[in-house]
This record gives C-alpha cells, sequence and structure tokens, in this order.
C-alpha cells in the first residue's frame, strides 16, 4: 500500500451531528469515526496509508491518486458534490450523512451528467483506528462487516455486482447521462440487529431540506456572507446533537509541522472556545445552539471547582486517557499518533475565566437562565481567587514548566470583573459585589506592574519573560484596557512585528528555545485564529483598513470548499493541525461580524 498523497487542504467535511467523514478530492472517504466524533476510525488513511482504510469512488480512468475536476457544498447545506470530466463523459458523486434516527449512514451517490463513465468503488474497512480487519459476508444482497463490538452493512443497487478482493470490498459500473447509482453504508452494534434501511434519495432531499431550513435562520447580512455561513454551517456540523458539546475538530494527530511530533486529539470541547463560540452564535442568530452549549458547560463544569478540567468529552466525560497508535505512520510521516489528550490533566487558570464570561454573556443575551449557574459562578469565583496567583500552564496547554502566564491572570480578571457586572444589573441575586471588585483591582494591579514590559511598550507572555504571546490581543476585546492605551497600541504593534510571518500570526515564538517555551521541540505554523485576533486589535485600535486588508488575506487561506484548519504555513503553503478547526471558524465569524455591526438583522 502507498502513503496518501493528499494535504489537509483537499479534504471536504460531510456529518450528521454525531460524528463526521473527511473525503478527498481524489474521492475517497479517508477519515471516519463511528458512531461519534470521539469513537474509534473505521477509515483512518488519512494517518497512515490505504490500509488502514478508505471508501474511493471514481472514475476508472482517474487511477489510484487522480482528482476530481471540481467539487462544491450544494447551496448552504453539508451535501458534497464532487465533478469528475472524463474522456467519456462527465459524472458527479454526491456525498452525505442525513441526520440519524437510530444509525449513522454514509450515503454516495453516482449521477451521470453526460456522456459514459467506467466507475470504480474501492472500500477498505478497518476498525479500530484501522488496525483491525472485520470478516466480510454476504447477508441480503448486502455485504456484511464484523469484528468485535462493530458491524458496518454496504448496499447498493441490485444491478451493481459486489465482489473481494486483497481484503477490499469492490465494484465496477457504467453510469449514462441521468442514471443514478447509489450506495449506503450503514454502522451498528454488532450485538444488535440490523437497523431500518433508509431510502438514499429521499434522505439527499430530507438533508437539503433540513440545512436550508437551518440556514435561513442566519442574520449575518454583510459583505462576507458566504464565508459566515460556511463557517456557522462548519460549526453546527463540529457538534454533538444529544448534548450540545462542539468538538475542537473531528480529527486527531494532523501535525502542526510536517514530519514533526505535535500532533493532538481534538474531538473533545474545549472550555477555552466558550466564549468565543457563544459570541459567534449570538452575533448570527443561533440563539438555539447557543443555549445548547450553555446548558453542556453547565453540565461539564458542575462539581468541585478544584477538579475544573480545561477539555471533557462530548458528553461531558472527564477521563480522557492519552495513548500512541503506533500502526498508524501520521500524516505524510508525522509521527506519534494520538488519541486521547493528556492536556486534560493541566491546571490552566483561564478556564474559569472563560466559564464566568461565557454564563455572564448567555445571561445578557437574553438566553434562559438556570437558577443554579450564579451557584456555579460564585463557587468558581471562590476557588480562583484562592489560587489566581499561581502559575499554570496556560491557554497554549504548553508541555514545560509552569509560568505565571499573562492572558490566565488578565482571564481572572474578567472573572471578577464579570462578577462584579452582574451584581451591578442584578442587585437581587447573592453575592458581595464589593470582595470581587478587590480581586478585580488587585489582579489588574499586578498584571500591568509585572506583565508589562515598559522598555518595549508591550505585555509579555509570562511574568519576568521577554516572550510575546498573541494571546496578550484579547486585553482591549475583554475590557480590561480601552484598546486607545498605549500599551495596548505597543502590544498590537510588538506581537505583529515579532510573531508575525507571511503576514499572518503565530501563537508564540518556536525560534531557538522551543523546549524551553512550551515543553517541546520542533515548529509550528502560524496559528489561524490569533490572526484573526489580530484582525480584531487592528480594527479596534482604529487601523481599519489594514484589519480588513488582513482579514480578506485569511479568507484566501480556505480551500476549495470553504474550510481552514487549525494553522497555516506561510511558507510551503500549506493547511497545518486538526481540521476543520472549530476555533478558526469561530474567529472568522466573530472577525466577520466585528467588521460589519450593521449587518445583522435586529435580535428577536
Amino acid at each position: 500500500m502507498t502513503q496518501r498523497t493528499q494535504r489537509i487542504e483537499d479534504y471536504a467535511l460531510i456529518g450528521d451531528l454525531q460524528t463526521a467523514a473527511l473525503v478527498g478530492r481524489n474521492g475517497s472517504v479517508d477519515w471516519l469515526c463511528l458512531p461519534r466524533f470521539d469513537s474509534a476510525a473505521c477509515f483512518a488513511a488519512l494517518l497512515g496509508d490505504e490500509n488502514n482504510g478508505h471508501w474511493r469512488i471514481a472514475p476508472a480512468e482517474a487511477g489510484h491518486t487522480g482528482q476530481c475536476s471540481r467539487r462544491a457544498y450544494l447551496d448552504d447545506s453539508l451535501v458534497l458534490e464532487t465533478f469528475w470530466e472524463t474522456r467519456t463523459g462527465t459524472v458527479k458523486v454526491i456525498d452525505f450523512m442525513p441526520q440519524r434516527d437510530v444509525a449513522p449512514d454514509v450515503v454516495r451517490i453516482v449521477e451521470g451528467v453526460s456522456g459514459t463513465v467506467e466507475i470504480s468503488s474501492v472500500l477498505r474497512l478497518r476498525f479500530d483506528h484501522g488496525h483491525v480487519v472485520p470478516w466480510m459476508r454476504r447477508s441480503d444482497g448486502h455485504r456484511v462487516a464484523v469484528a468485535g463490538p462493530d458491524s458496518a452493512w454496504l448496499r447498493s443497487e441490485p444491478e451493481v455486482k459486489t465482489w473481494g478482493q486483497d481484503l477490499s470490498t469492490r465494484s465496477s459500473f457504467t453510469v449514462d447521462k441521468g442514471e443514478k447509482v447509489a450506495f449506503v453504508l450503514t454502522w451498528h452494534a454488532s450485538h444488535e440487529p440490523r437497523p431500518n434501511l433508509i431510502d438514499p434519495y429521499e434522505s439527499l432531499e430530507q438533508s437539503l431540506a433540513d440545512w436550508r431550513e437551518w440556514s435561513a435562520r442566519c442574520r449575518y447580512r454583510g459583505p462576507y456572507r458566504d464565508a459566515v455561513m460556511r463557517s456557522l454551517i462548519t460549526l453546527k456540523a463540529l457538534t454533538y446533537a444529544p448534548t450540545g458539546g462542539i468538538v475542537a475538530a473531528p480529527t486527531t494527530s494532523l501535525p502542526e509541522e510536517i514530519g514533526g511530533i505535535r500532533n493532538w486529539d481534538y474531538r473533545y470541547c474545549w472550555l477555552r472556545d466558550s466564549t468565543l463560540t457563544l459570541e459567534a452564535l449570538l452575533s448570527a442568530g443561533y440563539l438555539e445552539e447557543a443555549g445548547h452549549w450553555r446548558d453542556w458547560l453547565l453540565r461539564a463544569v458542575a462539581g468541585d471547582p478544584a477538579d475544573l478540567q480545561i477539555m471533557y468529552g462530548i458528553a461531558g466525560e472527564r477521563r480522557l486517557p492519552e495513548s500512541e497508535l503506533p500502526w498508524l505512520k501520521g500524516h505524510f510521516g508525522s509521527a506519534p499518533v494520538r488519541i486521547g489528550n493528556a492536556a486534560v490533566e493541566q491546571l490552566q487558570l483561564d478556564v474559569y475565566g472563560e466559564v464566568v464570561d461565557s454564563l455572564y454573556l448567555a445571561r445578557r443575551a437574553g438566553l434562559k437562565s438556570e437558577s443554579h449557574a450564579w451557584n456555579i459562578q460564585l463557587s468558581l469565583l471562590g476557588f480562583l481567587e484562592q489560587r489566581w496567583r499561581e502559575p499554570d500552564e496556560g491557554l497554549w496547554e504548553v508541555r514545560g514548566p509552569r509560568r505565571h502566564f499573562v492572558h490566565s491572570k488578565v482571564m481572572a480578571w474578567v472573572a471578577a470583573d464579570r462578577a462584579v457586572r452582574t451584581l451591578e444589573a442584578e442587585p437581587t441575586l447573592r453575592g458581595d459585589a464589593e470582595r470581587w471588585r478587590r480581586m478585580r483591582d488587585e489582579v489588574h494591579a499586578e498584571v500591568c506592574e509585572k506583565g508589562y514590559d515598559p522598555v518595549r511598550n508591550t505585555f509579555t507572555q509570562a511574568y519576568g519573560s521577554s516572550e510575546l504571546d498573541a494571546a496578550t490581543l484579547l486585553i482591549p476585546r475583554v475590557g480590561f484596557l480601552p484598546a486607545d492605551d498605549p500599551r495596548v497600541v505597543g502590544t498590537v504593534d510588538a506581537v505583529r512585528a515579532e510573531l508575525g510571518q507571511g503576514g499572518f500570526v503565530r501563537r508564540y515564538s518556536t525560534d531557538g528555545a522551543t523546549e524551553d517555551v512550551d515543553g517541546l521541540p520542533g515548529d509550528e505554523g502560524t496559528f489561524l485564529v490569533c490572526s484573526f485576533w489580530m484582525a480584531d486589535a487592528l480594527r479596534l485600535t482604529g487601523r481599519v483598513k489594514e484589519a480588513r486588508e488582513m482579514f480578506e488575506r485569511l479568507l484566501t487561506l480556505r480551500n476549495d470548499v470553504g474550510l481552514l484548519a487549525e494553522e497555516y504555513d506561510p511558507v510551503s503553503g500549506r493547511q497545518l493541525g486538526n481540521f476543520p478547526q472549530a476555533f478558526s471558524h469561530i474567529g472568522l465569524v466573530a472577525t466577520a461580524c466585528a467588521m460589519e455591526p450593521d449587518c445583522g438583522d435586529e435580535a428577536g
């Protein structure tokens, strides 16, 4: 088997609001976890090779690596159309995952556009992250794969013959203009009976109707409507519908450096994303989704505030043990491939501020208040009051020594500030506003004294450090200092000068002393959400033209179907990191809405 050659940006996303798949430009589904985002993958060629599982449907003449002619999502949906122009005609493949009633389905419909085209389908199911070859058999005209707890059924049109070859299921057929051939792959637990079969064509119409109805609720009406809508659809696709949790990405171990070890599992929900996620959903008019995310947040953080984690599973699970999968060679040889995330054990004090700020934002936006939400906030504040002076691992989950990260202290200020604002707005609530004012003032004074370099006129990454951190761009956004404060302007200029690369922004410097900063060797690309933060900071500091130019440069980094990974390498021109990345798309929506504040309808 050969190593996959598709880049991260060569993939498109389909999903059913409980899991998601990546479909390459060569017509191959190379990543799919079933039945949930965080389940084991049954297609893992993305992180290995074909023998680790994939499903390719393409014209026979396209060969092993042939790429499609063009592709796009149908309207404002998650239904993907891929077109192939051949010597004998044109064909399209429609890929989608209908929102499930019981079991997850992957539907692939081949439709002739012109002429006659010979099509080849090769399905290699490999359960347990590409490790387990299932036993294949026939049943009622279907191909059935079983291994341990997993079972999958492949169904196609009666006239399409399938056969086994090289531990794969294959078929070959021709389609004429107007002819359609559908395939449905259905997963279920092997100890349960096969779920009811869906009609692929009815499911297509229903999926399109569902997405059109959902997309019509978007309030944004500005000049970046297509980019905003695609980002919102992506965020919806990364939502685990049963709980409202939003995963950071549907993938694990896509590298931050090709060939490097900075490969992490992002199929979980991060508290650090909470405020920005709420802001993006609320600004675009998606109050229901914002409410579901808020409710997930309240369930996840319930309990002893000392046990607050930086991330949780999609249903609020706390145990996310990290391990490596040695049988997967990694995307373009970027090993190790990891599942689980050891950063769950870190102390990141900023998440207390994120949670309090999120619940404050939800209350201010008019989301129905939960009676216990304020008590949870008071509990978190009481813990933070005792611990904010301690060092931590910070926003970026460094695996080096703990430090007094400036961003963590600023978010402690945010927690106290939002408590004061809440009590001022609702004086009937239980709480001591003066107590939180004292904490707010103390944090503010310490950050301005210890986290600011007066010689360089910039806030630094940590107390006593000369390093910079793009997270300090959020200082005016959260209200710690006004945007016209010379220290804010100086920080924006310093970050742009020292962390800028190719017109975009890195999180922090990885030059020379990388392992001293985050405990890891190697490098990484520019961080896309930080680049959106820079556009926001430029706008806030009065440089609106530069802000818009930067935002529009960022839009050019989206792939052909409008998706963004976590990072971008301006040298090689490649997207890097897990894909598609919720944080990047959250940044896009927030910046677009801030650029055009009058482009939304009035809130209902």
